[in-house]
């Protein structure tokens, strides 16, 4: 089994953020979110990162993030493009949105013939999340299901207090995965954690322990193929219906595969914190919670020597 390598989404566009979160310093010496994710991962086992970003934001990842790490771990990087569809359709005209996090991960794997983990740039998961993943990763055999891990929170330690939020709800049973639902309106209110999906005319109310995805997922190659095929379908299905916003959302593949009895996916679960920055105002709150733990004496500083 070859070493398992980390797959960092950071193509996203920030909007909500307005600006480019992923590269916003957070630590005390202007170290980033994905700073502390690569550090983390590197404690727990991984030696080989594969970036996703934009190609224009190619000097501003060299300069604030790739410099740093690719002391101590091996630095890769692909483009995310809109123009990378299957062959026989064409970008839909005024399209600007990303495909989604299917795609940004299609982009990396194609290039990895390897276990990887999944994880979002701008999210910081704990140091018990990579631990989990690559030990699962470093012992995934030979199933006659493709055997997958996904890492999963607490709803109530990865909301806001700044606005919605997207997370993925999951069903589980017995510490497996049996279904995902994306939720793409999670807000905290008076009457408790709720979604909506009708733009705030009805809201459902969500459990404070539900478990939700964070996109920190872990996979074998064998599920290369399966992005691939769907990334098809959605093309043929998804984007005729709405082709300026259509999202390849990473989980929909893994729901696909569930119900097919293609997979089974394994849930490891984190007590540790979400931390992210959604909204300019989450920043404080992550500049402070990186602060005390930095002062536990849980990061060096400055992280990078």
């Amino acid at each position: 089994m070859k070493d398992p390598v980390l797959v960092i989404m950071a193509a996203g566009m920030g909007s909500r953020y307005g600006g480019l979160k992923q590269i916003d310093p957070v630590g005390l010496n202007g170290e980033k979110i994905i700073d502390f994710s690569l550090y983390d991962a590197r404690l727990a086992g991984f030696r080989k990162a594969v970036f996703i970003i934009k190609e224009e934001l190619l000097f501003e990842f060299q300069e604030h993030v790739f410099r740093q790490a690719e002391k101590y771990m091996e630095i890769e990087y692909v483009f995310q493009k809109r123009e990378d569809i299957p062959e026989g359709f064409s970008v839909p005209e005024g399209r600007e949105k990303p495909w989604g996090t299917g795609h940004a991960a299609l982009c990396a794997a194609r290039s990895i013939d390897a276990p990887y983990a999944v994880i979002n740039a701008d999210d910081f998961y704990g140091r018990e999340a990579f631990q989990k993943i690559y030990q699962f990763l470093s012992n995934v055999g030979n199933e006659e299901k493709m055997s997958f891990a996904m890492v999963g929170y607490s709803l109530k330690n990865t909301v806001t207090e700044n606005g919605y939020v997207s997370r993925g709800v999951c069903k589980t049973a017995q510490g497996m995965l049996k279904g995902i639902d994306e939720r793409t309106q999670i807000e905290k209110r008076k009457s408790g954690i709720s979604y909506t999906e009708d733009s705030g005319e009805t809201w459902i109310r969500l459990p404070e322990d539900t478990v939700v995805s964070m996109n920190f997922w872990g996979f074998t190659p064998p599920f290369t193929k399966e992005l691939e095929r769907d990334f098809v379908r959605f093309f043929r299905e998804d984007v005729p219906q709405n082709p300026l916003k259509a999202e390849f959302f990473l989980p929909f593949v893994v729901n696909d595969l569930l119900r097919d009895g293609k997979a089974e996916v394994t849930v490891l679960s984190s007590a540790d914190k979400w931390y992210g920055v959604t909204y300019q105002e989450d920043k404080d709150t992550v500049v402070e919670a990186i602060r005390a733990m930095t002062e536990r004496g849980e990061y060096p500083s400055p992280l990078w020597p």
